[in-house]
């Protein structure tokens, strides 16, 4: 296998595009097994869009990505771009020389693709319309699918917690930002779980300059936002499954279920929202698994964790009933 650690931004842009300009980048160009790469670069470098183009490329073709973390970089800057623990790294390894169906990485030679977090839909250029989303739920989904082998393509909206070293992430800001990245990689994925809180609605028109107060109150015009998950969900190739969240202060499962049949979901999971200590930012969900063959998982109280584990669960057992 080729291991490369660290991968420069330089050298992540050589393997997207089969650039052969030296021993490294023609070696690799030219090897035909897994390959592991553990980024290290400057904050803004790893975050640029050509960067995260090129990742998500390497992502889509099974390169198994680890890192970069936040952390202390060069020149007394911190940031997303360190170099990845060697532990991680090597964990990583042992994955990939793995790479098939076991009893410790089941999920080996899958690819997923997770959403997380809110997105923020701008008024002006201070002030959006959000949620209160942490993303604490999508990454604990994606740090799962990590944990049993997936290759994991992670799309974050602003303002979540750090995602796990190993994903692919694609950092968006917008209702449409996110569904631009998510229908960009929605063919290559085995599992499409969508736990991000995506707004609802938006500005019809948002402000080039900042709305100064002494003008007055305005007046805002709404439009709803994209539907990712229905477009996602009707798009779908055979065999690829589908899983949806809501997020409910009443009539959890009753809504749940309705959205579930109402955009041909495989699974959903309903979230009991509004209360302390559960939901958005919590550590734990109020939450029901509800699935399109009624083998549900009622309304009780889970860590997150706990989801995610009992979520890939009811997508392995799918996944074994559609090879």
């Amino acid at each position: 296998m080729v291991v490369i650690a660290p991968a420069t931004a330089t050298m992540l842009a050589k393997l997207a595009h089969g650039l052969a300009d030296d021993l490294l980048s023609a070696a690799a160009l030219e090897f035909g097994g897994p390959v592991v790469v553990a980024p290290a670069m400057h904050a803004g470098m790893w975050s640029s869009p050509a960067t995260q183009a090129n990742v998500a490329t390497l992502a889509a073709r099974g390169v198994r990505l680890v890192g970069p973390v936040d952390g202390a970089l060069a020149h007394g800057d911190e940031g997303l771009g360190r170099f990845a623990e060697p532990e991680d790294i090597v964990a990583a390894v042992r994955v990939a020389v793995g790479d098939r169906p076991s009893p410790t990485v089941p999920f080996a030679g899958r690819r997923v693709l997770v959403t997380a977090g809110p997105t923020h839909e701008p008024i002006d250029p201070v002030r959006f319309v959000g949620n209160r989303s942490s993303g604490k739920m999508g990454v604990a989904i994606a740090s799962e699918a990590l944990a049993r082998g997936a290759a994991v393509v992670l799309v974050v909206g602003p303002g979540t917690v750090p995602p796990p070293a190993g994903a692919a992430v694609i950092r968006v800001e917008t209702a449409e930002e996110m569904r631009g990245a998510v229908l960009a990689h929605t063919d290559d994925a085995d599992a499409i779980v969508m736990a991000a809180a995506v707004a609802d609605f938006r500005p019809k028109l948002a402000a080039d300059l900042k709305l100064k107060k002494e003008q007055g109150v305005p007046d805002l015009v709404f439009e709803p936002t994209p539907d990712i998950l229905r477009e996602v969900a009707a798009a779908r190739r055979p065999g690829q499954i589908v899983v949806g969240f809501a997020a409910e202060t009443d009539d959890v499962e009753a809504a749940g279920r309705a959205k579930l049949a109402d955009k041909r979901l495989d699974l959903l999971v309903a979230n009991r929202v509004g209360r302390p200590a559960t939901g958005f930012g919590a550590d734990t969900n109020d939450a029901a698994i509800l699935t399109a063959t009624g083998e549900d998982a009622p309304l009780r109280t889970w860590t997150k964790p706990e989801l995610a584990a009992a979520l890939w669960d009811r997508v392995a057992a799918l996944w074994n009933d559609r090879p």
